[in-house]
C-alpha cells in the first residue's frame, strides 16, 4: 500500500459506536474498570494509554513501516525517553550537527549518567568508521541535519553501526516518511518532532519514536514514558492525526517550492553557499537521490558579508514570518544561530527557511528584496 493511502487511512476506521468518520476525541484521563478490576475499554489511565493516541500510534507506525510507535509530548520529549533506556557509562554517537538541543541534552543529562557522547560528521564513512572502533551503544543520524542539510547515506552507516552491535536512530523530521523511510534502509528507530511537517499547522507540540520491532527497546522507551509522563494529550495526539491525512500533499507542494527557491539563492550574488540536497552542487546530492523521493523543504543558506547582512536579510523580508521551528503551512526565516543561542556551533552568516505552501515566485521576490536584488 502506498504511502498516500496508509497516511489517510491508518487509524482512521470510523467509530464502531457512532460511525463517526472523523476519529473521536476522547479527553478522558481515566477510565472505568468492571468489578473484577479489569479495564471495561482496554484502558485504565492517560498517562498508560488512551483511544486517541492508539489510533496516531498505529498511524505513524504503518506510515514508517514499523511494528510499533510512542508518542509524547515533544520531539525533545521523544529523544531524551530514547536516551534515558541507556546503561550507565554506555557511549553515544550524534552527529556533528545535530539538533542543537541534544547537544545540550548530551552536556547537561547524559554526562551526569556517565555516558560518553562523540559527536562525528555522519556524512562521513570513515569518520564514523573511526567513531565505531570503540563499543557504541546507540548511532544517532539526523538527514537531511538542522541546520546545515547535510546527508548521510542511512543505509551505509546503518549497515556499518550494527555490525558493530548499535542502535540506530534516524532522526526523520526534516524528510518525513513521505520522502525518506529510515526503517527501510536499515534502521532500529524513527524519531520525529510532530510539531513541524506531520502537525503541519503550527498549532500542536508533539514527538514520536517509531520501531522497526515491538521488542525491548520499545518496551523499555514505553517504561520511561509511563513513568515520566512526557505523554501527548489526547487533543495533541488528536491534531498530529489530523495533519497526517493532509502530509504527502504539503510535504510534496513544499519540496517543489523549495528547489525553485534553493537555486534561486544559488544564483544571488550575495549568497557565499546554499544548503540544500536537491541542488546538484550539494555535496550529499547523489546520497539525498537515493534514499529520498523528494527534497524536503529546508534550505539555509550563507551570506558573503557575515553576520550582519544575514540579521539583515531576516529583519527586510515582508512574506516569510521571522520565527522559529518549521514543517508549517507558512514559510518562516530565522537566524538560526540567534535561535540556538549559547550552545550553537551554526555560522553566523547563516540563515534558515522553512517553505510553506504560498507560491515560489512570491517567495523568490521577498528573499531579492530582503538581499537586495
Amino acid at each position: 500500500m502506498r504511502i498516500e493511502t496508509r497516511l489517510l487511512h491508518a487509524g482512521g476506521e470510523p467509530d464502531p459506536e457512532t460511525g463517526a468518520v472523523s476519529p473521536p476525541l476522547v479527553l478522558s484521563t481515566t477510565f472505568a474498570r468492571h468489578p473484577d478490576g479489569t479495564p471495561v475499554g482496554g484502558h485504565t489511565y492517560i498517562r498508560e494509554s488512551n483511544p486517541t493516541q492508539d489510533r496516531v500510534e498505529a498511524a505513524l507506525a504503518a506510515a514508517e513501516g514499523g511494528e510499533g510507535a510512542l508518542v509524547f509530548a515533544s520531539g525533545m520529549a521523544a529523544g531524551v525517553a530514547l536516551l534515558e533506556t541507556l546503561p550507565a557509562g554506555a557511549r553515544v554517537l550524534l552527529p556533528e550537527d545535530v539538533y542543537y538541543g541534544y547537544r545540550v541534552a548530551a552536556a547537561d543529562l547524559l554526562a551526569q549518567r556517565g555516558i560518553e557522547t562523540v559527536f562525528v560528521a555522519m556524512d562521513d564513512p570513515a569518520a564514523l568508521d573511526r567513531a565505531l572502533a570503540a563499543p557504541a551503544a546507540l548511532v544517532w543520524l539526523e538527514t537531511p541535519s538542522n541546520p546545515l542539510m547535510k546527508i548521510t547515506d542511512i543505509r551505509a552507516a546503518s549497515a556499518r553501526a550494527r555490525e558493530g552491535g548499535a542502535t540506530v536512530l534516524v532522526d526523520n523530521t526534516f524528510a518525513t516518511p513521505v520522502l525518506q523511510r529510515p526503517l527501510e534502509l536499515g534502521a532500529d528507530v524513527v524519531l520525529h518532532a510532530t510539531t513541524k511537517y506531520i502537525g503541519g499547522h503550527s498549532d500542536v507540540a508533539g514527538g514520536a519514536l517509531v520501531f522497526s520491532r515491538r521488542g525491548p527497546l520499545f518496551e523499555k522507551t514505553s517504561h520511561v514514558r509511563h513513568i515520566g509522563g512526557a505523554i501527548a494529550s489526547p487533543f495533541d495526539s488528536w491534531l498530529v492525526l489530523r495533519g497526517l491525512r493532509t502530509l504527502a500533499v504539503r510535504v510534496r507542494a513544499q519540496s517543489a517550492s523549495a528547489g525553485l527557491v534553493a537555486a534561486a539563492l544559488a544564483r544571488h550574488p550575495a549568497v557565499s553557499a546554499v544548503h540544500y540536497p536537491g541542488l546538484p552542487s550539494h555535496p550529499g546530492h547523489g546520497a539525498a537521490r537515493r534514499q529520498m523521493e523528494a527534497f524536503g523543504a529546508m534550505i539555509s543558506f550563507q551570506l558573503k558579508a557575515g553576520r550582519e547582512a544575514a540579521l539583515g536579510a531576516v529583519a527586510r523580508v515582508k512574506l516569510f514570518t521571522r520565527a522559529t521551528s518549521l514543517g508549517g503551512f507558512e514559510s518562516l526565516i530565522e537566524h538560526r544561530a540567534s535561535s540556538e543561542g549559547v550552545h550553537s556551533t551554526t555560522p553566523q552568516d547563516l540563515v534558515r527557511l522553512s517553505i510553506g505552501l504560498e507560491h515560489a515566485d512570491d517567495l523568490v521576490e521577498d528573499l531579492e528584496r530582503a538581499l537586495g536584488a
